[in-house]
């Protein structure tokens, strides 16, 4: 059976850290029962806590930021366009002179085809003799941008993005906390030294949320420079191993193949072996322990 249909879905433990009355009663009765589900509910309460408590203050991204995604938006890069806050009050409007061509910015509001405006100021209509305005002096009300309604949208996107980062922060330390509390440990064992050494470890077998399998060991034995270090599980007997994997540093994370029988080969075997290309067990072993599960 896999491994997560012996735990309740992250879905229902997500929702009983919210505090909502989730699942079936087995399951709520599985999770007051079981320290990896009930763990995993209390990480993810502390997790809801600090998105609710609203304490930290949220730092604005500098300009650089801003620039940046503008850029990419296709937007107004200057900071005055960029930053909703550095956007002063708006001023009224100076009244049009006498005579001065009106945009028809309703028309275009309305989402009707623009008027023609005409650009020439009164003393040039009067200089025409009131003729009436030239096709090349007019020009369409669409060059009119409303500047304060894309500071407007720009300070729309800019929330939307701090509300991002807020709750993107809140996802990562969700996953990072599930990541720490979603192993569950199948088997142990104390490594002892050999013959020849003095050293002393320890290995545990952990079983992942999606079903495999890792072996961690630790040994304190300080690594020899004209070799390296090997992790093998034997047989009872030895007569039977299989490597896993080269031990770089005190401790090591080896993930186990699959269908490999932990009751056949239940022994863990570091050793020290020599660079000659030989793949075999040098006979060499530091230290060793059997797994218990």
């Amino acid at each position: 059976m896999p491994f997560d249909e012996l735990h309740v879905d992250d879905d229902v433990l997500a929702l009983l850290a919210l505090g909502e009355q989730a699942g079936t009663d087995a399951e709520r009765a599985h999770v007051a029962g079981c320290a990896l589900c009930t763990d995993e509910v209390t990480a993810l309460a502390d997790v809801v806590g600090l998105a609710r408590g609203g304490d930290a203050a949220l730092v604005p991204p500098s300009a650089q930021v801003w620039d940046r995604v503008a850029a990419e938006l296709g937007l107004a890069t200057s900071r005055a366009d960029a930053d909703p806050a550095a956007d002063p009050a708006p001023a009224t409007d100076p009244a049009p002179a006498a005579g001065a061509a009106q945009p028809n910015v309703a028309a275009a509001e309305r989402g009707g085809p623009p008027a023609p405006v005409d650009v020439r100021g009164a003393d040039a209509l009067a200089g025409a003799g009131g003729s009436g305005p030239r096709p090349e002096d007019t020009v369409t009300a669409d060059v009119v941008v409303p500047m304060r309604r894309r500071r407007r949208s720009w300070g729309w996107i800019a929330g939307a993005a701090a509300a991002g980062l807020v709750i993107g922060g809140v996802g990562v330390g969700w996953a990072l906390t599930r990541d720490d509390r979603s192993a569950s440990v199948v088997a142990s064992a104390t490594l002892e030294p050999l013959p020849g050494w003095d050293a002393s470890g320890s290995a545990k077998v952990e079983t992942q949320r999606d079903g495999t399998r890792v072996l961690v060991v630790d040994v304190d034995e300080a690594h020899l420079e004209d070799g390296f270090r090997e992790v093998w599980l034997l047989t009872p007997d030895v007569k039977g191993l299989v490597s896993i994997g080269t031990l770089d540093g005190t401790s090591g994370r080896f993930d186990l193949p699959p269908g490999l029988d932990l009751d056949e080969y239940s022994v863990v075997d570091v050793s020290q072996e020599p660079f000659d290309g030989n793949p075999a067990h040098s006979g060499d072993s530091i230290v060793r322990g059997a797994l218990r599960i």
